[in-house]
């Protein structure tokens, strides 16, 4: 990566810089979709678009964001290092390995989204109001052009700001008179303008909103930019300076760089002064720093940044084209890689297809190449936004066809997804997409949208505002937004009525917002009708009220809140052609003179008001009698039209209005419905006129549940009888179908005279606040409830206790007539029901929904409710039966059911089939449902009344006679249905009545609950008859706020409410950890639930108690609270032994006050449950808390935490610390033992035997098991951090976090994970601090089961750590893991308390070249111990296997197992001149071979011919066993006879002599190499280890030619090796220099042997069988040479498989660090598979992609290219030419490659290809570039084009003489002498140093000398004369 960009400045001048104030900046964060967020972004935008999608804020301090971005600049920093190091390696050919951050970072669409740790974003950067910040860089698309500024319309929807003074760098053009017109000459709307953002400003008119102000000054945008930043081709932004004759001077910002453009020849391309224009790069002249440039749109279009070297984050500007390559597909987005190394991403608005569906992930498949345009970035954070829309990459902005306010009735549903809908408009000329927030999908919250809406629905939708960069529309899909009066300015007409949202207020009035987005502004004076002081008191933000447009210009829109203007029912004048003559309208004034006032209206009409025409009396002043702003009603007298004159007058003449006399407040009349909308019904009234009234959905009944069912079952055409007019608004009347308010409609006040306090008044709620709620009653007159006097409960919330048109009985509390204000209470206690019509209601509602229901059934049908009566008998069969009771059918009834409860049964056991005589108790007609009862005493009453001679008329009379209205009669509760009981009277013969459970006022609030069987008292409130359903009606006494108990109860109850008393208390309330009661006069009070049982804890103590019960308890305590306003709650107990003696509360309240004792066990009841925590109520007044790791010691127990404690259920533990003053203290589950080492406070065992304060730790001791949560995974091998308290952290070792030795203990752990662990010990650190050690070690004692605790004692040497020095002992055999490691060796972790150390000649048996890389930290090593120290503590351990098991050296070094001739392989160990020491395979045994055994050939020198670690195969010559010494011999002429011998190892001496001599080859070979694979890691870097004869010999080798297997190792480039050598040699000093002069003659050395074994090799005899080269093969394992010859005799026999076999075999085989020999392997078997492949193409792929992962790819793909074109085959080579460029694309061999093989091939587009080149290579490749292609033009092209690179280079350095020297060989070589003389001479005409003028005249010499004239080589020595004296001179 480059390094980070320095922070934007905002330039040099102060003028525009000065007003900007420095804003915070604010990263991005993930948005989510909400309304508070939605609401806001819609405020906050310029546009009207709503910010869609949506993000949060921030809390944090300026303090806290500057240490974060502080701690992000940081991490940055670091991550750069990272990534150069990165780099790096994979120059080399590693691959870089990626480090997990193990922190969670959080999401959502933020522009961090893990760029600062290397974690990929789950999400697309997003750009919002909430995250964008100075100095980001934006693409833009002009949308306004004004005189003093540009709006800009930026990504995500989005409006920025551009002064006049930021558009352009320079101002010093254009007159005075074009001034104002100047924008608009040089930006154009629909121009897309790359920008940066210059600050966000809080605009103090609303609050929250930010205006963004941008810059269009290129000396911002370029800031970074130089002369070299400009490369051919490239597209590049510049503002037109000046005209000139034949072009245009450009202005790039940058100083002293200036741009050129030509004029075109038609004319077409007319550019003014300033303008923006883009153009490409065509020339630069970097003398004079001028560049040129071409404007050709098409060009500009498709031009793409080309992938140029040391590109950086600052060069790139926003609308620059890249090719990007798809690195992964994200939840909202795709994320691309470009210019090799950035990122960025897509959202999904900007894919290529627009409107794409839910599978839109499969067209973006990784590596996909793309090309993409940037969309923004933000330097702070370096993240990228990019845009693949086909619009925008075309270098256009995306056309709309919509515009806002917009309604499409079909529009296609494309995309559903979380956040929205995607839409398909059907726009002309094209299709438009439009995207539908989840908060507009509906009115009410929609939780999945998926349910809703299908793929390919068509939907209605009405367009909000459009996104200009996404070409997008935002829509809705709510119904009030079609019925929304304005969404566009257009929309707006002055006088329309509308409602607005106050979204801040100011001194100088309020800003409004319409629904559909528009803003408005109310000025003070029009806030209201009088004088506003304080508007932030008159207008609280947030509310909607409703405004009346008054104008609108320039988008501007003016509103008032008058009402007298609001409600005006007068035509409105809003321009000066609709002023006649006569014409009564209302208006303002807005000044008052002497001789009259002003007047104005609508859309700035004003009108003058004579003083005659006032209407004062003669002598008042008009100042007395009116104010500014007050509102007049007004007659036009006289209108000028044309000089705009109105002349008005107040006096005004009264009209008659004739109106019908039945139509007036408060008068029932019928209408017939029109039509239905959700909210209401329109009907046409019965009257004299044509009148239309309107029932809202609220006012069909008193029901809220029956209203909304009738609202459905409602047609147009259906008549309603009877409706109340409740308000006149012009022609239009409100109605309501409320039985409450149509029965009493003559008692409803209209007025405010007509009202008596202490008097209850039927009305309804018209509006809730949250300080009360409004009542209103006929017409306007409305009351007020505050909060204090609307409910009984104090802190219950009014929203959730009434809505808006509830019908409600108010008590009137106070008239005030003076402000006519009305006071009311709504508290049940004042106001509940006297009478039974809040049921009646119900019980005639529940008809009229019947017969709607069973209106186009026949009369037949409907008649079978007259075949049921209440309390008759009636006949059924039983057709179901189940848990709840019997389903009975009816003989001759369809469709009737009839139930019969379980409690009903009377005890009775029926079947199916059998039939019933019982009871009818009631009749649902909606439902069909007949309610019946075989219970036997209300049959017999039913039998006694049949039997009756007098029938059941005669029975009905008498029971009317016994009851009487408002007699008070004890009931039994029957059925409890949802909104009113079915009772039963037993005292008068089990009547059967009905009572209403609710009541007008408490409609919404939880009701009593009543159970079956419960006995109540009510009051009969009407008797049966047609008005009641035939239904006897009662009022129940709990209803109606009458006690149930009797007066003398009731007076005892008063007198004993004391401390200590026993009371019958009635249950009204029962909560999760008390229960609410009434008792006595009033009282409140509690039962805590710890007061219910003597047991301590018993499970659901509250399960016996249900709302309404009567229950017995004690006082205990009075009201702790002295405040009136808060609830006075008596403590109660309903403990059986403290209602058994009142001793017992003495006992109690002493218990309150004692402390708890720590240890001490208590129990207590859950009542809440997070997290972390478990909340337990003790008592009354004291609580616990549990926390989660001290519930369990399990894993799995501790995972279900939340579900282990249920509410309510009873949980026991013991104290740890107890807080006196808050009544709290922690538990623990387990007990606490007083050890000597625990944790306390003060680290040490705790005393005392109470803890006061909960800040206290947790007491720990050693050897417990506890339940943990790893923290954090420590880095490297430090462990585990585990979390085994709230506070308190303990450290697993390494080595204690798994019972086995495993190579990664960590694996399959991670943060947050619980844990089990044992303590292992305490102690106290350095700092003060507590130092915890924990095991995760299933085998100790206490951490397993039974049979795991068996199976680790079986395993314990698996299991064994060594915590003490005192269990080790010499030879014994340890594991461990690499704690660092050294040049000098390693330390390895034996146990958390033992460490050991290992020398670096203990590492291994063999050569280790690097420690750190062999034995990285954290690997899992075995060894022996060599030596133990107690007294000092240390452990020296050996890694070497040769003696790792623990046996004697004697014993290994047992020389018996050998015998003299035996044939054995080995490694070289050591090289010395005398011989090579070689140990034995599979032993620790070294034997030397001398020198003169190595060969039959005399061997000069040992050192070059072989390496240690060599794989060889030896003779034993001798054994000493007294010396312990074996003598070895590896002549070939040892082994040329010995063909029944086999290579034998103590290891195969029971193997089989009989196998063939190919086998034993192949696996002497293969396992030889093998251990020295394993042995050595990597070769030693000296290069003495270069020049010996094996690798000269293999070489030699490698270079023979077998047919058609040839190697042609030109193709291959130099080894890694030597490119990586050549950069560190780069820039080094002179020393350095001459070393590499060395090694280059060393270099020439080497070859002049290698050539020299060349002719020897191919001299000799060549092998002419299989068992020969078996043999050769074997003697020699690395040779490719010899294994590509064995590969050719196996051709020659046509051999094919038997060829495969051996390549594969010598890839085995030859040692790992023989890359070239390897290689050379690899390129046979192309040449194999590609002659002999089937197919030879796919044969051949598959080889190399095999050979790529096991050499060096470029030089696989260098050997590729050879063995194709060797073959010719021409299309396979440029195809993967194409793959090497992108491959390798800064290689100039590869670019080298592709110009060869244009040249091989004719191509003519050669500059293309050379252009392409330049801009991927580095620069300091260029000349070298040039001038081989140049050599190939002369080779095998076109010499002219080869002059044409030389000279190019050449002007660039005119001094290179290698550079002269190269272009004057290839002229030489084509012999055209003028032209050789000529180069000649310009050449010594340079100035250059005399060595280099020195080397040009001996060149020139010669070449003359070899012309043979003589006249010539006089001149050229004359020339050098000269140039020689006059530099002497």
């Amino acid at each position: 990566m480059v390094a980070p960009s320095k922070k934007v400045q905002s330039g040099k001048r102060n003028d525009s810089t000065k007003a900007f104030k420095s804003s915070s900046k604010k990263p991005f964060k993930k948005t989510k979709d909400d309304v508070a967020a939605r609401s806001e972004a819609m405020a906050l935008q310029l546009e009207d678009v709503p910010d869609f999608p949506r993000g949060g804020g921030t809390s944090l301090s300026k303090t806290e964001r500057k240490k974060i971005y502080e701690e992000v600049d940081a991490e940055f920093e670091a991550a750069e290092d990272d990534d150069e190091r990165v780099s790096k390696r994979s120059k080399k050919g590693g691959k870089p390995k990626k480090k997990r951050n193990p922190s969670d970072v959080d999401e959502l669409g933020s522009l961090f989204d893990g760029g600062l740790t290397g974690k990929r974003p789950r999400y697309a950067n997003k750009i919002t109001i909430k995250n964008i910040s100075p100095g980001m860089k934006l693409l833009g698309v002009v949308t306004e052009v004004n005189q003093k500024d540009i709006v800009i319309s930026l990504p995500g929807g989005l409006r920025g700001l551009v002064r006049a003074s930021e558009a352009l760098d320079f101002t010093d053009f254009g007159t005075e008179d074009d001034e104002n017109e100047l924008l608009r000459d040089i930006f154009s709307v629909g121009q897309l303008v790359p920008c940066l953002v210059l600050q966000l400003d809080d605009d103090k008119k609303e609050a929250g909103k930010r205006k963004i102000w941008l810059s269009l000054r290129l000396s911002l945008l370029h800031k970074g930019f130089s002369l070299d930043s400009f490369q051919s081709g490239m597209v590049v932004t510049a503002n037109v300076k000046s005209v000139e004759d034949h072009g245009y001077i450009l202005h790039f910002g940058l100083p002293f760089i200036t741009g050129f453009i030509k004029k075109s020849k038609d004319g077409n391309q007319e550019l003014k002064t300033g303008q923006l224009i883009q153009g490409v790069v065509t020339n630069i002249d970097k003398e004079r720093k001028i560049v040129s440039l071409s404007s050709d749109p098409d060009s500009v279009a498709k031009c793409v940044t080309k992938d140029l070297s040391g590109m950086s984050f600052d060069l790139l500007i926003p609308g620059m084209m890249v090719n990007a390559r798809v690195q992964s597909v994200l939840e909202n987005g795709v994320l691309l890689g470009f210019l090799m190394y950035f990122t960025g991403t897509i959202d999904l608005f900007h894919l290529q297809n627009p409107m794409c569906n839910k599978s839109w992930k499969d067209e973006y498949t990784q590596t996909k190449m793309v090309n993409a345009r940037i969309l923004f970035m933000d330097p702070s954070t370096r993240a990228v936004g990019l845009t693949l829309n086909p619009h925008l990459v075309g270098n256009k902005a995306p056309p709309l066809h919509v515009s806002s306010g917009d309604i499409f009735e079909e529009a296609k549903v494309v995309r559903v997804d979380k956040s929205g809908l995607l839409l398909e408009l059907p726009s002309e000329p094209i299709s438009t997409p439009a995207y539908v927030s989840t908060y507009d999908a509906a009115e009410d919250e929609v939780n999945k949208l998926e349910k809703k809406f299908k793929e390919g629905n068509r939907i209605r939708v009405r367009i909000l505002g459009l996104k200009q960069m996404e070409g997008l529309a935002i829509g809705t899909l709510k119904e009030s937004a079609f019925e929304g009066p304005a969404f566009t300015h257009s929309d707006v007409k002055p006088g329309m009525v509308t409602k607005a949202k106050v979204i801040s207020v100011d001194t100088f009035g309020a800003i409004v917002q319409f629904p559909g987005g528009l803003k408005a502004m109310c000025p003070l004076r029009h806030m209201s009708e009088f004088e506003v002081t304080k508007p932030r008191k008159k207008f609280k933000v947030g509310a909607e009220l409703t405004f009346r447009v008054l104008g609108c210009k320039s988008k501007r829109i003016t509103v008032t809140c008058k009402k007298s203007l609001v409600k005006s029912k007068l035509p409105i004048l809003s321009s000066y052609a609709d002023a006649t003559e006569g014409l009564v309208t209302h208006g303002w004034i807005t000044k008052i003179e002497k001789h009259g006032c002003f007047v104005r209206f609508y859309n700035g009409v004003q009108g003058f008001v004579a003083r005659f025409e006032l209407g004062l009396e003669p002598g008042s002043d008009p100042n007395s009698v009116f104010h500014v702003g007050e509102v007049v009603k007004c007659r036009v007298t006289s209108a000028v039209h044309g000089t705009r004159r109105i002349n008005l007058s107040f006096m005004i003449n009264p009209t008659s209005v004739s109106e019908d006399d039945s139509i007036k407040l408060g008068s029932i009349v019928s209408g017939v419905i029109d039509s239905i909308t959700p909210q209401a019904v329109t009907v046409h009234v019965k009257s004299k006129g044509l009148l239309k009234g309107t029932v809202a959905a609220e006012h069909l009944a008193d029901h809220h549940d029956q209203a909304k069912l009738m609202m459905s079952l409602l047609r147009p055409g259906f008549e309603l009888d009877k409706l109340l007019i409740i308000d006149i608004e012009g022609n239009n009347l409100a109605l309501s179908s409320k039985y409450s308010l149509i029965k009493l409609a003559e008692e409803l006040p209209s007025d405010i005279s007509q009202l008596q306090p202490n008097s209850v008044v039927h009305g309804y709620v018209c509006n809730l606040i949250e300080n009360g709620c409004f009542v209103r009653f006929l017409g306007r007159l409305t009351g007020f409830a505050p909060r204090s006097k609307a409910i009984d409960e104090p802190r219950a919330d009014l929203s959730e206790s009434f809505f808006v048109g509830q019908s409600v009985r108010a008590n009137i509390v106070d008239i005030n007539q003076e402000k006519s204000r009305i006071t009311l209470s709504l508290k049940q206690s004042s106001c509940a029901s006297v009478d039974a019509s809040f049921i009646q209601e119900y019980f005639l509602t529940d008809e009229k929904i019947s017969d709607l229901q069973s209106s186009d059934i026949t009369e037949s049908e409907c008649s079978w409710v007259e075949k049921f009566s209440i309390g008759s008998l009636v006949k059924g069969t039983v057709h179901e039966q189940n848990d709840l009771g019997l389903v009975v059918n009816f003989d001759n009834i369809d469709n009737v059911l009839g139930f019969i409860p379980q409690y009903h049964l009377g005890g009775a056991t029926l079947e199916h089939g059998s039939v019933v005589e019982a009871v009818v108790l009631d009749i649902s007609r909606a439902e069909r449902l007949v309610d019946l009862s075989l219970r036997p005493e209300l049959i017999n009453n039913s039998t006694k009344e049949v039997s009756n001679s007098q029938s059941k008329k005669k029975r009905r009379r008498g029971i009317s006679k016994e009851l009487e209205v408002h007699q008070r009669v004890s009931a039994v509760v029957e059925i409890v249905k949802e909104q009113y009981l079915i009772l039963s009277i037993p005292e008068h013969g089990y009547t059967i009545g009905y009572a209403s459970i609710s009541d007008y006022n408490t409609q919404k609030l939880s009701v009593k609950q009543f159970s079956t069987g419960q006995s109540v008292v009510a009051s009969v409130e009407a008797l049966q008859n047609p008005m009641t359903s035939g239904r006897l009606l009662l009022l129940l006494d709990s209803v109606s706020g009458i006690s149930e108990t009797t007066p003398s109860k009731r007076t005892k109850n008063k007198s004993s409410c004391d401390v200590g008393s026993v009371v019958h208390a009635e249950i009204t309330e029962i909560k999760p950890l008390e229960v609410r009661v009434n008792f006595g006069q009033s009282c409140r009070g509690r039962i805590h639930i710890t007061e219910v049982d003597d047991v301590s804890t018993s499970e659901e103590p509250f399960s016996k108690f249900r709302v309404g019960q009567s229950v017995s308890a004690r006082v205990i305590a009075k009201p702790s609270h002295t405040n009136i306003k808060k609830s006075q709650l008596w403590e109660l107990s309903a403990k059986p032994a403290v209602l058994r003696d009142s001793s017992e509360l003495n006992g109690i309240q002493v218990k309150e006050q004692l402390e708890f004792v720590t240890g001490e066990r208590v129990s207590g009841y859950v009542y809440k449950v997070d997290k972390e925590w478990v909340w337990l109520a003790i008592s009354r007044n004291v609580t616990a808390r549990v926390f989660i790791l001290d519930t369990a010691c399990d894993a799995r127990e501790l995972e279900e935490f939340e579900r282990r404690f249920p509410i309510g259920k009873a949980v026991s533990g013991y104290v740890l610390t107890y807080n006196k003053e808050k009544k709290t203290a922690r538990l623990v589950q387990r007990p606490l033992l007083a050890v000597q080492k625990s944790i306390a406070n003060d680290g040490g065992c705790k005393k005392d035997s109470s803890i006061p304060g909960d800040d206290a730790t947790l007491f720990i001791h050693e050897g417990d098991i506890l339940g943990g949560r790893i923290s954090k995974i420590l880095p490297g091998v430090s462990g585990l951090r585990v979390q085994i308290g709230p506070y308190v952290f303990g450290r697993v070792h390494f080595t204690e976090i798994n019972d086995s030795w495993v190579s990664n203990p960590l694996d399959g752990f991670h943060e947050g994970q619980f844990v089990k662990c044992k303590v292992l010990e305490i102690s106290n650190s350095s700092k003060g601090t507590l130092q915890i050690e924990l095991s995760l070690r299933t085998s100790l004692d206490g951490m397993s089961s039974d049979h795991l605790s068996e199976a680790s004692n079986n395993n314990v040497n698996i299991f064994k750590r060594f915590e003490r020095i005192e269990d080790l002992s010499p030879d014994m055999a340890v594991q461990g893991y690499v704690k660092n490691t050294m040049s000098k060796g390693c330390f390895i972790m034996l146990s958390r308390t033992l460490d050991a150390k290992v020398l670096l000649s203990n590492l291994s048996d063999t050569f280790v070249k690097d420690p750190e890389v062999e034995f990285p930290v954290g690997k899992l090593v075995t060894g022996r111990v060599l030596n133990v120290e107690s007294l000092s503590k240390r452990v020296e351990v050996t890694l070497k296997k040769g003696n790792a098991g623990g046996q004697p050296k004697s014993e290994s070094y047992d020389l018996k197992q050998f015998h003299v001739g035996d044939v054995i392989s080995g490694s070289v160990k050591r090289v010395e001149p005398y011989g090579l020491f070689i140990t034995i395979d599979n032993t620790s045994m070294v034997g030397l071979c001398h020198k003169s055994q190595l060969s039959d050939d005399r061997i000069e020198d040992v050192q070059a011919r072989y390496e240690a670690g060599e794989s060889v195969t030896a003779k034993i010559l001798k054994l000493d066993e007294e010396k312990q010494r074996i003598s070895l011999g590896m002549k070939s002429s040892y082994f040329m006879n010995d063909d029944d011998v086999k290579a034998q190892t103590p290891s195969e001496e029971n193997a089989d002599e009989e196998d063939s001599m190919e086998c034993d080859a192949v696996n002497d070979s293969k396992s030889g190499v093998l251990a020295a694979v394993g042995d050595f890691g990597f070769q030693e870097t000296g290069f003495e280890r270069h020049s010996g004869t094996s690798l000269v010999l293999s070489q030699v080798e490698s270079r023979a030619s077998v047919p058609p297997l040839e190697v042609d190792l030109d193709d291959i480039e130099e080894s890694g090796y030597e490119n990586d050598q050549k950069e560190k040699l780069r820039g080094v000093d002179k020393d350095e220099k001459s070393k590499r002069r060395e090694k280059q003659k060393d270099k020439e050395e080497r070859e002049k042997k290698i050539q020299a074994a060349e002719g020897r090799l191919l001299e000799n005899h060549a092998p002419e069988s299989a068992d020969e080269f078996e043999k050769l093969v074997r003697s020699s394992p690395n040779s490719s040479f010899v294994w590509i010859k064995y590969m050719a005799f196996m051709l020659s026999l046509a051999d094919i498989e038997k060829a495969r076999s051996i390549a594969e075999r010598a890839l085995r085989t030859i040692n790992i660090r023989e890359e070239d020999e390897k290689l050379n392997i690899w390129v046979a078997y192309f040449n194999l598979e590609n002659e002999h492949g089937s197919p030879p193409e796919e044969a051949v792929k598959k080889v190399f992609e095999r050979a790529r992962q096991y050499c060096d790819p470029k030089k696989v793909y260098h050997a590729l290219l050879g063995v194709y074109e060797r073959t010719e085959q021409y299309k396979l080579a440029d195809k993967l030419l194409d793959e090497m460029i992108k491959k390798f694309k800064q290689s100039c061999k590869v670019w080298l490659r592709k110009v060869q093989s244009y040249l091989k091939q004719n191509e003519e587009d050669i500059q293309s290809i050379v252009n392409r080149a330049l801009l991927c290579l580095p620069r300091h490749k260029h000349i070298k570039f040039i001038s081989q292609t140049a050599i190939l033009e002369f080779k095998c092209g076109d010499a002219d084009r080869g002059r044409s690179f030389f000279e190019g280079v050449l002007r660039e350095y005119p001094k290179r003489t290698d550079l002269w020297s190269v272009y004057l060989d290839q002229e030489i070589r084509l012999g055209e002498v003028d032209v050789i003389r000529s180069l000649f001479e310009r050449a010594i005409s340079l100035s250059l140093p005399p060595k280099k003028m020195k080397f040009l005249f001996k060149k020139f010499l010669e070449y003359e000398k070899s012309c043979g004239e003589e006249e010539r080589v006089e001149y050229v020595k004359q020339r050098a004369m000269e140039y020689a004296n006059s530099a002497l001179a």
